[in-house]
């Protein structure tokens, strides 16, 4: 978090819009697309944003990472996608993952 002139805590957010995800690869595409990270080597993948939510390729440099419009998500895998998500939401102190 930073301070803004006034006293007041800031939070760096990233937001990542699924309106128009219709599958696994539409979301990491969405990801990329939104959250620009610095690193091209990110792998599009769990493993690769486990890594990237500790500093590794695709690191969001944020201190939320908030994916919104995220409803298409519970359909994939029949639900376990956007579980094994918010599995890893619980599992990290570096960035804080909020889906709406």
């Amino acid at each position: 978090m930073t301070r803004a002139d006034n006293g007041v805590m800031d939070t760096r957010t990233k937001i990542v819009d699924c309106s128009g995800v219709r599958s696994e690869q539409d979301f990491w595409a969405a990801y990329v697309h939104d959250v620009k990270p610095e690193s091209p080597d990110f792998g599009r993948n769990f493993d690769a944003f486990r890594d990237a939510l500790w500093g590794g390729p695709g690191w969001p440099d944020a201190d939320e990472l908030r994916f919104i419009h995220t409803s298409s998500l519970a359909t994939f895998r029949d639900g376990q996608f956007i579980d094994m998500l918010r599995e890893m939401a619980q599992g990290t102190d570096s960035v804080r993952l909020v889906f709406e």
